[in-house]
């Protein structure tokens, strides 16, 4: 017997309660109640072949207080009249909390509308977009609140976001509800002082304008000629990213490498240094801009990961050349092979030919599948080979 019962019913309801649906009757609109429920009544073969179980169930489903049942009289020509249920629905909000068990959370929420509707109308409309993380956050909400009125007061502020001076409220707090928040600020704010460019949890405060803490770029001087700064000869040296854009340094070449072990031992060279690489993401290189008139060389693992750094390193720098992400490096060192868990399988417009037709070798797995060969993995001694090469520029 699959005919709609109570236990049904109230299971379909609480789906509702489960999506939102119920607790958005707490806001402004038209309301939906009497909340209408799917409805599945017995068929006339039903009636005919099992009489006795329809009548059940009939009778079990009619004394459920919070349904309000419409009945149907149908003239059967084997049981004559018969007045059986043919929908069921829930008469008002009430009765579907009370049947529900939901009369707190129902309460909560409503405070909570109306605290929004008298601090920020704006923001029924998040309410109504996600009314159950509503009440997960309900305890927070009017600290919530505050941080969003203070913004709308200092809008790209431009300090620290530890230098936000509100009662009760502290960094620790803005920092943990940053996906919310990002969300409520972009309900509230003018456009003009959010900025769409910066997206995420990660970049909540240029997102709003708050000082962030500045990217660093760390590397190293190649040749113990070039004093940056007294003491050791080639220093290993971090600077911000602006400090390092503002850079005089007389150097012919800049290596960079994603391995910091490679970092570290890179051999010495005339008038060059050797970046500590950022793996994806270049914005902080890309504030140098006296990199565009100077020979780049990156040096990444041999997989299409390795490469697809190197393609978006490019769309920085286009004139960024490669070393030791070639195929003779690779077949030379094919007992130090291992394997890339996921495989890059996009399209890298940047690469050379050469570099290329590696990458569709690796990405197609056409030498061995999931074949990469990790920076560190290559022999010093061919590491060495080919810097001599390129510092003499053979």
């Amino acid at each position: 017997m699959n005919w709609s019962d109570a236990k049904d019913l109230r299971v379909q309801l609480a789906r509702s309660w489960e999506r939102g649906d119920i607790l958005r009757e707490a806001l402004p609109g038209t309301s939906r109640f009497p909340w209408r429920l799917s409805f599945k009544a017995p068929t006339s073969a039903d009636i005919t072949h099992r009489f006795d179980e329809v009548r059940a169930w009939a009778t079990a489903l009619s004394p459920q207080n919070p349904l309000q049942l419409e009945w149907q009289e149908t003239r059967h020509r084997v049981q004559g009249a018969q007045r059986l249920p043919s929908s069921a629905s829930v008469r008002c909000v009430d009765d579907a909390l009370d049947w529900l068990g939901k009369r707190r959370e129902w309460n909560r929420f409503c405070a909570l509308v109306a605290e929004t509707r008298q601090a920020r109308v704006e923001l029924l409309a998040w309410l109504e977009r996600r009314p159950l993380q509503a009440l997960e956050l309900a305890d927070a909400w009017t600290r919530l609140l505050a941080v969003v009125g203070w913004f709308i007061a200092h809008p790209r502020p431009g300090i620290y976001l530890r230098q936000v001076d509100l009662p009760g409220i502290h960094s620790k707090f803005v920092e943990a509800h940053r996906g919310v928040l990002t969300e409520l600020l972009d309900l509230a704010l003018p456009a003009g002082a959010v900025n769409p460019a910066k997206a995420g949890i990660g970049q909540f405060a240029g997102r709003y304008g708050l000082l962030d803490k500045p990217m660093r770029i760390r590397f190293r001087v190649l040749d113990p000629e070039l004093a940056l700064l007294s003491g050791p000869a080639c220093p290993d040296i971090t600077l911000d990213a602006d400090s390092f854009g503002r850079l005089q340094i007389d150097v012919q070449r800049v290596f960079i490498t994603e391995n910091e072990t490679n970092f570290l031992a890179f051999p010495t060279m005339k008038k060059a240094i050797v970046v500590f690489g950022a793996g994806y993401g270049w914005d902080a290189l890309a504030r140098s801009r006296w990199l565009l008139d100077c020979p780049l060389l990156y040096w990444g693992d041999i997989d299409t990961h390795g490469f697809a750094i190197l393609n978006q390193l490019r769309g920085q720098f286009a004139h960024v050349s490669s070393i030791l992400m070639d195929r003779e490096t690779l077949l030379t060192h094919e007992a130090h092979w291992g394997t890339e868990e996921k495989p890059s399988q996009v399209d890298l417009p940047s690469l050379t030919v050469d570099e290329r037709a590696l990458y569709d070798d690796l990405r197609d797995n056409r030498i061995r599948k999931g074949l990469r060969l990790e920076q560190e993995r290559i022999a010093y001694g061919w590491v060495q080979r080919c810097l001599q090469r390129v510092s003499t520029g053979r």
